[in-house]
């Protein structure tokens, strides 16, 4: 299991990689999650280390609670994704309350951003979890975070508690609707969703260019305006999005047994999702607060 967020993720979904992904077709008399064949395995459960294991993928039986130690549970993914969300926030506590807002500040948050996108590649080219990785890559995630924040908060008083309020009502909503079913992982919904995420961080980045180089003016399509709303809100469903193939992924992985070191690679995809959430609220409560 790899981060689940496909953009930092050079194996995700793809037919070729070592867990076989959504775009596995569904081997004969194999097991399925839905109609989806198991896609951590392909002929077979990779992690299966006993014959009643196999016995069980030969006859289409969903796999059986691992009784073996090392192998990943929920447990392991709650206290892998507490102690990284917990690094971040640490981290942006110590940055609020230590780097007052001024263009230092902002140069170093800047900084900090750089530092924890490199360590989130370095991870993600890893064909295994990096605990100091991972953490290093919140730490730096919490000092940005912390300075944006209480810059947005200078201006517009509230807005990082809000968007915490509403990054934790986008995820509780999309698990609920992930858990009732209204959603469906399949290879089609992944395309599809990756297609749009792909687009838009293209779009995005080509907008910041010409920002940058005077040729939009105010934001261009990151405006604080109305097109600016839309772009937010567009953004918000793609983490939605993405933490729909976090939660199948986690649900995959304790299914079919992976290793309990993918837990943290669990935690490092859902971090970066929730981040990505958390950035696009802070912005949208900012453009609905107006200029007060």
């Amino acid at each position: 299991m790899r981060s689940s967020n496909p953009v930092f993720s050079r194996r995700g979904f793809s037919r070729d990689n070592g867990y076989a992904g959504f775009n596995a077709a569904p081997q004969a008399g194999g097991p399925a999650v839905g109609t989806q064949a198991n896609p951590y395995a392909q002929g077979g459960n990779p992690y299966a280390q006993n014959p009643y294991a196999q016995q069980d993928l030969q006859h289409g039986a969903p796999p059986q609670a691992p009784v073996a130690t090392g192998r990943m549970t929920m447990d392991d993914v709650v206290m892998r994704s507490a102690m990284t969300l917990g690094t971040v926030t640490v981290g942006a506590i110590l940055a609020w309350a230590l780097l007052p807002v001024s263009s230092t500040s902002y140069g170093l948050a800047i900084g900090a951003a750089l530092v924890a996108f490199v360590l989130a590649m370095v991870q993600s080219f890893k064909r295994t979890a990096s605990p100091a990785l991972i953490l290093g890559y919140a730490a730096f995630e919490g000092v940005f975070l912390g300075v944006i924040s209480e810059m947005y908060n200078s201006r517009w008083s509230g807005a990082p508690f809000q968007a915490v309020l509403g990054t934790m009502a986008v995820s509780g909503a999309t698990l609920l609707v992930y858990k009732a079913g209204w959603v469906r992982v399949t290879a089609r919904y992944a395309r599809i969703g990756m297609t749009i995420a792909i687009a838009f961080v293209v779009v995005t980045a080509v907008n910041l260019l010409l920002v940058v180089f005077g040729v939009a003016s105010d934001g261009g399509l990151r405006s604080m305006g109305p097109l600016g709303a839309i772009v937010g809100i567009l953004a918000i469903l793609i983490g939605a999005f993405f933490l729909t193939l976090d939660f199948k992924q986690i649900e995959d992985g304790i299914a079919y047994g992976a290793p309990k070191e993918e837990a943290w690679l669990a935690a490092f995809g859902l971090t970066m999702t929730l981040v990505w959430i958390y950035v696009e609220m802070l912005r949208l409560v900012a453009i609905f607060s107006g200029d007060d």
